[in-house]
Order: C-alpha cells, then structure tokens, then sequence
C-alpha cells in the first residue's frame, strides 16, 4: 500500500505546470483546449494545464512575451505584428502549430445598408475595435477588392455588434463566427446579415496558432511536444462531436448559450479550421511561401518598425507526426 501511494504521489508531482492564455473569452472554439483539460489528456502526458480566458490575440501575445503565461493562443498576424515592432524583445514568442488554417475575419453587413458588394464599402463608416484582427488587415481586403477610402469608429468589443444593429455603423470587421452570430443574438435576422469572408475576398492569411515561451521552448521542449500531442488527441474529438465538446466550455462558464456556441463552433471548424486549405497542407502545417507573403504583408500593411523574418516566428518541429495529425474527417 505504501508503495502505491508513493507512486501515485511522484506521478502528482511530476506534472510540468503550463499556463496558457486563450484570445478570447470561453465561447464554442475555447473547448478545442478545454477538451484535453477535462478529459485528461494533458494530464497523460504530464502536464497540468491551466486554460484562462482572454481578451484579444495582441494582449494573449503580450502576456506569454512577458513570462506570464507559457503558452497561448493568438492571431498569426498579431504576433508578427509583435515582432516587427519590438525587435529587441528578449522573450518573443514562437508560433508552433496552426489550428485556424484561414482567417476567420470577415466584413460584416446588414441589407438595408445597401452594401452588396466589397467595392460599396468605398466611403462608409466601418467600425471595429482598434486591435481587431480583420480591422488591422483591412488594407489588404481593401486593396484586393478595390476598397476606397472608408471611415473607422472605434469601440469596446462588446459595442460592435450592437452599433451595427442599431444603425449607428454602415459595417464591421471581427471574426465571422463571432459577429455574426453575436448579431442574431441582438434580434438580427440571419438573412439580413451579409458577410465578406476575407479567406473568399482574396485574403489568405493564416488566422490563430498556437504560441510558446522562448523560454519554455529552451528548457523543457519535451513539455511542448508533449502539450501538442495531447492537445491534436483532443481537437480529434472536438471535430468529430462539436456538440458534445461545448460541455466542456459551459463547465467553464455557467451563463453561456450552449446552442449558440454549438453553433458556433461548427462555424469555426467549417471556416477557419477543416478547410481546402488545412486539407491540403495538413492539420497545425503551414506553407513557408504562405508564411513568408504573410509576413511581407504584416510587414507593409501594420507598418512595422523592422521587417519581419518569417524564418524566427514559426517553427513546426515540436509538432505530431503527420500521421498523428491526420484527424479530419474523410
């Protein structure tokens, strides 16, 4: 008997702690990390793994940048942005496995705007908060779809929806998935609401990825492999049963609409996640030529203060097999 609660104790105390800082807060998309949390699987691989909500991809950035947080998950974009304005940074944090193989910001409309097209964008007033993942790159939806000049409203995220509802926006930028059911959730009808995908609009960013401490990296590299794996396991089950998974985001957070975030989810994993895209490159893979573009084009668009090297921000080698990683439906 003693034996075995000594046992049991040294497997207790060799789980790696592992602070993760999600982009936003606990909706449908959070059960992709929550999933392996509540079924054990982080725990398989000696992890303890504590997922905490967030409030945007530049701040989910900032904070593993800082040492608060070991790892994240953050905007593609955002952490480029992240690098080319703070190159002398001594904890920049490394992008390690895509899970949002497409953007999923889009431009969001309602049909009395008179808006039917990108180019009837020219001239309104378009409203987002200024750290917006769709909003910093609309530039290049702009110039891809011959976008005059439009004019910004910035505001607290919990506003946007409710402006354009309201008539006090001509648009919006913010995630598809996100926006547009937040929309119907404030009394807007489906078929009332048009959308401007930006993956669909000549836009092919990546969206969010998975991010990690240099200093993890360095010193137990081990752990991040080992959270990968688990973490690949786990989105396996939330892409074959999104329904099921949402228990996972309403043990977190008791007030959620658990039918709104189903579907939301299914949004997610249709737009941004099980992709043409991610079919072709492989779940949590990203292109190097795709990377690079990116990269030039963070570069020019946010303005940055030193290009940035898409060769630093994106390493693929803690990853699963490919095979492991073969989790998509046929």
């Amino acid at each position: 008997m003693l034996v075995g609660i000594l046992l049991c104790a040294s497997h207790v105390f060799a789980q790696t702690p592992i602070k993760f800082q999600l982009d936003w807060r606990f909706e449908g998309p959070a059960a992709f990390f929550l999933l392996p949390v509540e079924k054990g699987y982080f725990k398989q691989v000696g992890l303890d793994v504590t997922v905490d909500a967030g409030n945007g991809s530049g701040n989910a950035v900032n904070r593993v940048a800082s040492g608060a947080y070991d790892m994240g998950f953050a905007d593609f974009a955002a952490l480029m942005e992240f690098y080319g304005n703070n190159p002398d940074a001594p904890n920049k944090p490394v992008a390690l496995m895509v899970v949002y193989n497409n953007t999923p910001a889009a431009v969001l409309t309602l049909k009395n705007s008179g808006i039917k097209s990108p180019a009837d964008l020219t001239g309104k007033k378009l409203g987002a908060p200024g750290f917006d993942a769709g909003r910093r790159a609309f530039p290049l939806f702009q110039s891809a779809n011959k976008v005059g000049a439009v004019n910004w409203i910035s505001m607290d995220p919990a506003l946007r929806e409710t402006m354009l509802a309201k008539g006090d926006l001509d648009a919006i930028t913010g995630f598809g998935f996100t926006s547009s059911l937040n929309l119907e959730a404030r009394g807007v009808k489906p078929e009332d609401i048009i959308s401007f995908p930006y993956p669909q609009y000549g836009v092919k960013l990546y969206g969010n990825v998975i991010i990690a401490s240099p200093k993890l990296i360095k010193e137990n590299p081990t752990a991040i492999k080992n959270f990968l794996e688990a973490f690949t396991k786990g989105a396996k089950d939330v892409i074959a049963n999104p329904d099921a998974a949402i228990n996972t985001v309403k043990n977190r957070d008791g007030i959620i609409n658990v039918e709104l975030e189903k579907r939301r989810i299914k949004l997610a994993i249709k737009d941004a996640i099980v992709t043409p895209d991610a079919r072709a490159e492989g779940f949590g893979s990203a292109s190097l030529p795709r990377v690079a573009l990116m990269a030039s084009q963070v570069s020019d668009v946010f303005n940055t203060k030193t290009r940035v090297n898409p060769d630093v921000v994106w390493n693929p080698s803690f990853m699963p097999s490919v095979a492991a990683r073969n989790i998509f439906p046929k």
